[in-house]
């Protein structure tokens, strides 16, 4: 294999000498357990690790980690818990919206890698780095979410990445670290997988082209459920606060409990093919049990407690929402104009949902709200009414198309030969 260090001479020289601190985002996968390595090592740097934990890490998980931060040669590591600011800045909009990019995607990664960013941002102003470094690739949108966020918020902090710089491809980082004897399992790494609150994503070989499904073993929740399940779902102006009947403190608690009950029947699986931040198509796999549900659950109470043009100004402003979002762009200030849209449309949006839960689907069955607008007090749709007579409805025909008649009717008399209908 090429001397590494050579090789990051010639592609980008460094400005910073040996000794200099740098913050790593870390998660301790195969990327960042590199950078770790060439940036001690190759570079001399003084690295000091951060992960930021956006719900999907155990505690067991969080201590191995900062073990295996250690052992590769860190200088210092932390450890930050951001699920509540990770709910609070990003999940909440996303339920509110019911945002899904392409219609398929709930943004599990897109959202949190911006809430990573903005900690990292953090520690590298408390550490006073010089530099900060992350383990994306040169292929992706993730490199364009950190760098951007790392611009806006760290500006004239130098931006590392050694996985773009150097062009690397998985197996070369596994030879690497193979020849530096460091100790991880390198079989899972065949995958990519980002586990967070609201999903995990899944790359492999099968998502590097435009026909391929992930196998049964890739997936990191294994279908165990086969019988079908009723849940109740409670949201109180738009948040997820019960499940089954119990309250929880916290949506995270709530939303973590129905990835439970929801991911061993395999719900949520699918394949996201989207178009990247710098133009390129890509796909990626992911299970997002608990988010699928709660935005479809939602949309369906909203469907029955908003008024129609709630329900469509909601829907175009929540596309945006979510593209500009997925695209990195949490920081631009239309966004606090939007949510604050979005949440003032949540006053009204509390009651219940019935959902059945079976392998690898779900059918929302009904709701149960005291704002549901579909009331029998004021009439059952296809059958009566109790808010106007056969009568008014004639009239109101006649005025509701009066425009569109007189239209034709003009058309018609001036173009006599050439009518159209």
């Amino acid at each position: 294999m090429p001397n590494l260090f050579e090789q990051q001479q010639t592609v980008h020289p460094a400005p910073l000498g040996p000794g200099a601190k740098v913050v790593l985002g870390f998660s301790g996968g195969l990327d960042t357990s590199f950078c770790v390595k060439y940036l001690t090592e190759e570079r001399g740097f003084e690295v000091h690790s951060v992960i930021v934990n956006t719900g999907g890490f155990t505690k067991d998980d969080l201590i191995e980690i900062e073990r295996h931060a250690y052992n590769l040669g860190v200088k210092s590591h932390k450890t930050v818990d951001a699920q509540e600011s990770y709910y609070d800045t990003i999940i909440r909009y996303l339920v509110y919206g019911n945002v899904l990019k392409n219609n398929t995607y709930p943004l599990s990664v897109s959202a949190e890698r911006l809430i990573q960013a903005l900690h990292i941002s953090d520690h590298v102003e408390e550490l006073k780095a010089e530099a900060v470094a992350h383990g994306s690739t040169g292929a992706g949108n993730d490199q364009v979410r950190f760098d951007m966020i790392f611009n806006i918020m760290i500006p004239g902090i130098e931006i590392i990445t050694p996985i773009r710089d150097l062009k690397l491809s998985r197996e070369q980082e596994i030879e690497y670290l193979q020849s530096r004897n460091v100790d991880m399992n390198f079989s899972k790494s065949m995958y990519s997988i980002n586990k967070g609150l609201w999903g995990t994503s899944v790359g492999g070989r099968e998502t590097l082209h435009s026909n391929g499904m992930l196998p049964e073993e890739a997936w990191p929740t294994q279908v165990t459920k086969t019988t079908a399940e009723e849940v109740q779902l409670h949201f109180e102006k738009g948040e997820l606060t019960g499940v089954n009947g119990h309250t929880y403190e916290s949506p995270i608690l709530a939303i973590k409990h129905l990835q439970e009950i929801a991911g061993p029947f395999g719900i949520g699986r699918d394949i996201h093919v989207g178009d990247t931040i710098i133009g390129i198509k890509g796909r990626v796999g992911f299970e997002a049990a608990a988010p699928m549900v709660i935005i479809k659950a939602h949309h369906a109470l909203e469907k029955h407690v908003l008024t129609k043009w709630q329900l469509n100004w909601k829907d175009q402003l929540a596309l945006f929402y979510g593209n500009w979002l997925h695209e990195g762009q949490i920081l631009d200030p239309v966004m606090r104009d939007i949510e604050a849209f979005l949440k003032n449309t949540q006053k009204n949006v509390t009651g219940t949902v019935f959902v059945k839960l079976m392998p690898y689907h779900f059918l929302v069955g009904g709701v149960e709200s005291k704002y549901d607008l579909m009331n029998s007090a004021f009439g059952k749709y296809g059958e009566m009414n109790n808010g106007w007579t056969g009568e008014d409805v004639r009239g109101f025909s006649k005025i509701f198309g009066n425009q569109t008649m007189i239209w034709h009717q003009v058309k018609d008399a001036a173009e006599p030969h050439h009518v159209q209908h």
